[in-house]
C-alpha cells in the first residue's frame, strides 16, 4: 500500500540539544514517505546544521516567541498531503507515524488526529482524550486504548488535540488559515480545534501513535515546571474568550484561571521553587497579559498557500531490524555499548536494565539512538500496579517487551 506523503513540523527556540533528540527519534520511524520542516531560531538552526540531519531537514529560521506563527510558516513550506506536529523537547515512537496516518488513509472525514502522550518518566500518561467548550474547559474522554476512535464534535464540545502529537490534512488547515497568530502561546492548538469543530470535522484519537514528552523548561517555566511568567497565558485567555465564550461569562472564566493558577503558584511555593513575592509577580503578570489580549488582533485568518518546494525525504528505519538487549544493572555500562553499536548498524533497539530491588521503573530515549527502560525486577512500571511484585528476571522482561510490542514491533523478536 502507498503511503501518504506527511510533513512533520517542528518548533524549537532555546533548546537545541532537544532540538537534536526530537530529530534523531523521527529518524528512527517506520514509515518512509515524510519529510522533516524545522522552525527555529539561530542557535536551533546551527545545531542542526552541525547534525547528520543537515541535508534531509527543511530548515527555517524564525527567532520570534509566536507558537502560531512559527507553526503557519512551516505549514507554508510543507509539501505533505498531511501534517504533523510534534514539539522540540518529545520524542516519538518508532510507529509513531505510522499509527497517526491510519486513520487519514481509512476515512476522507478524519481531517485531524492526535495520539497518547507519556509524560517524564516515560511510562505514565500525561494526556490521553479530551473534549474542549468554548470556555477552554475540558473533560476527559473515554476511548479505546488500543485502536483508534474516529469522533465527531458535538454543538458545545470539540475534540481536543495537543500540540505535541496532532496531525491534520493539509489543505483543511491551510484552508481555515492555520494557526491564529494572535495565540503567541497557549490555548493555540485549542483554538484550532474548536474552529474545526464550527465544521463538524471529525477528529481520530489514536492510542498508538505516542509521544513521550520531557516538558523541558522554556520562557515561561523552570525544569521544575514552575512558572516564571504567565503574561501570554493571560493574553491568549482574552483572546480566546473574545473569539468563542459568550462576553457574559469572561469574568466568570477569568476568576476560575486566576484561582487555578494561584493554588498552582501555591504548591510551588510550598514546595520551596517559588517565592512569596514570585506569587504576587505572576499573578499580575496574568492580569496584565489579560489586558494585553483585549487589543490583540482577530479576525478571518487567510488561506496559507503552499510552497514551490517539494517533498524532501527524511531518513528512516522503514525495514530495520529490530533488537531486544536485556540485562542486569551492574552490566549497564556493557550493554549500553552494545545498544549503540547496533543503532549505529542500523536497528531499531530496545535495552531493558533492571536490578534486584522495588525500583519504579523509567524509560527514556537515550542520546546514542536506543530506547532505555530500567528498573527494579519487583519494582512498577505502570503506576497502576501494586508497589512490590515477585517475579523472576525473565518474566519481568517478557512482560516489559509486550507492554511496549506495539509501539515498538518488538513481536518481531
Amino acid at each position: 500500500m502507498s503511503q501518504d506523503p506527511v510533513s512533520v513540523i517542528v518548533v524549537s527556540r532555546g533548546r537545541p540539544d532537544a532540538l537534536r533528540r526530537c530529530l534523531l527519534g523521527l529518524s528512527q520511524q517506520f514509515y518512509s514517505n515524510f519529510e522533516v520542516v524545522v522552525v527555529a531560531d539561530p542557535e536551533g538552526i546551527a545545531a542542526v546544521k552541525q547534525s547528520d540531519f543537515a541535508d534531509p531537514t527543511k530548515l527555517l529560521e524564525f527567532d520570534e516567541a509566536n507558537i502560531s506563527a512559527a507553526r503557519n510558516l512551516g505549514l507554508a513550506h510543507a509539501a505533505g498531503e498531511l501534517v504533523a506536529f510534534v514539539d522540540d523537547d518529545a520524542v516519538p515512537e518508532p510507529t509513531w507515524l505510522t499509527n497517526l496516518v491510519a486513520p487519514f488513509e481509512a476515512d476522507p472525514d478524519v481531517k485531524a488526529a492526535g495520539g497518547f502522550v507519556r509524560g517524564r518518566n516515560g511510562i505514565s500518561f500525561q494526556w490521553k482524550a479530551q473534549s474542549v467548550d468554548a470556555t477552554g474547559a475540558t473533560e476527559d474522554l473515554a476511548v479505546d486504548d488500543v485502536r483508534p476512535s474516529v469522533l465527531y464534535p458535538t454543538a458545545r464540545r470539540a475534540i481536543k488535540t495537543e500540540g505535541t502529537n496532532m496531525a491534520f490534512r493539509r489543505e483543511t488547515l491551510a484552508e481555515i488559515g492555520g494557526f491564529d497568530p494572535a495565540f503567541h502561546y497557549f490555548l493555540d492548538e485549542t483554538d484550532l480545534n474548536l474552529r474545526l469543530a464550527a465544521q463538524g470535522h471529525a477528529t481520530a484519537i489514536v492510542p498508538l501513535a505516542e509521544v513521550h514528552h520531557g516538558y523541558l523548561p522554556n520562557a515561561t517555566r523552570r525544569a521544575n515546571r514552575a512558572p516564571t511568567d504567565l503574561f501570554q497565558i493571560g493574553a491568549s485567555l482574552a483572546v480566546f474568550l473574545r473569539k468563542h465564550c459568550p462576553a457574559d461569562r469572561h469574568q466568570e472564566v477569568l476568576r476560575d484561571i486566576t484561582v487555578m493558577q494561584r493554588k498552582r503558584a501555591l504548591h510551588h511555593l510550598q514546595n520551596g521553587t517559588l517565592e512569596p513575592r514570585d506569587v504576587r509577580r505572576l499573578l499580575s503578570g496574568l492580569a496584565k497579559g489579560y489586558e494585553a489580549g483585549q487589543s490583540r488582533p482577530i479576525g478571518a485568518l487567510p488561506r496559507i498557500a503552499r510552497s514551490a518546494d517539494g517533498l524532501r525525504p527524511f531518513p528512516s528505519r522503514a525495514g530495520s531490524t529490530i533488537a531486544v538487549i536485556a540485562g542486569r544493572q551492574w552490566n549497564a555500562k556493557r550493554l549500553r555499548h552494545q545498544a549503540r553499536d547496533l543503532v549505529k548498524r542500523g536497528q531499531t533497539v530496545s535495552l531493558f536494565l533492571f536490578s534486584p530491588t522495588a525500583l519504579f521503573h523509567k524509560v527514556r530515549f537515550h542520546e546514542d539512538g536506543y530506547w532505555e527502560q530500567a528498573g527494579g525486577i519487583f519494582g512498577r512500571s505502570e503506576r497502576k500496579q501494586p508497589l512490590f511484585r515477585m517475579t523472576s528476571f525473565a518474566a519481568r522482561l517478557k512482560g516489559e517487551k509486550s507492554r511496549v510490542a506495539e509501539q515498538r514491533r518488538l513481536f518481531e523478536v
